[in-house]
């Protein structure tokens, strides 16, 4: 039986991956900030956290995140750039995922196929960026962008058939940005969950470090 661990497994989209993996017969372990205390912006608490979990974990999956951090909403223009927002998206969004992976390489298998993957945004995307504003999510998920593409040529060398990889969910109707979403059509969370678990089904370690998006597509960085 394959086993997954989703961290932020009590989300929307974490609780949906999680549900739908179970669904094909996967062995699921979920842990998140609501159920279990994990703040992802705390490295000691993350390791305390995984340690007693035991390897191979076949898919590891960090789907947390925020668009709004303590009330501070994206901003639209410069002047409404704020450092500890800032800071605060940086830890969050960026930070915390890698961190993630630091503490759970050991449970990646090294003989065979196994994926790692991290909630993104199409919002990071340098390449794609038409009309500004969110600065501080754009960059917190350029970051992590860059953090995946940087850690999945390091993990290549140990782990040969592992695939690292940063994934835009699209707009999926959960309470993240309800408010900037406005008429915006969105997918249920439960399809968002198929989708991802469709391509990251699909991805290979010749695509490992790579953006992609719900069906599969590679994203500018």
């Amino acid at each position: 039986m394959k086993r997954a661990l989703v961290i932020g497994a009590s989300g929307g989209i974490g609780a949906a991956l999680a549900a739908d993996l179970s669904v094909r017969g996967w062995d699921v372990t979920g842990l998140s900030r609501r159920d279990d205390g994990l703040d992802v912006t705390d490295e000691a608490g993350i390791a305390r956290l995984l340690q007693p979990l035991a390897a191979p974990f076949d898919r590891i999956v960090v789907a947390t995140g925020a668009l709004e951090i303590d009330g501070a909403g994206p901003e639209k223009t410069l002047k409404a750039m704020d450092p500890g927002v800032f800071a605060a998206q940086m830890a969050l969004n960026a930070l915390g995922p890698v961190l993630i992976l630091k503490h759970t390489l050991r449970l990646l298998p090294r003989d065979r196929p196994a994926h790692f993957a991290a909630l993104s945004a199409r919002v990071g995307s340098i390449g794609d960026n038409r009309l500004g504003g969110w600065y501080s999510y754009r960059a917190a998920k350029a970051a992590l962008n860059q953090l995946f593409h940087t850690a999945a040529i390091e993990v290549a060398r140990t782990h040969p058939q592992a695939t690292v990889a940063v994934l835009h969910p699209g707009t999926v109707a959960t309470a993240l940005g309800v408010v900037q979403r406005g008429k915006h059509p969105a997918v249920s969370p439960q399809e968002a969950a198929m989708n991802l678990n469709r391509v990251m089904d699909g991805l290979t370690p010749a695509q490992t470090g790579g953006f992609f998006d719900y069906a599969g597509q590679e994203i500018a960085w």
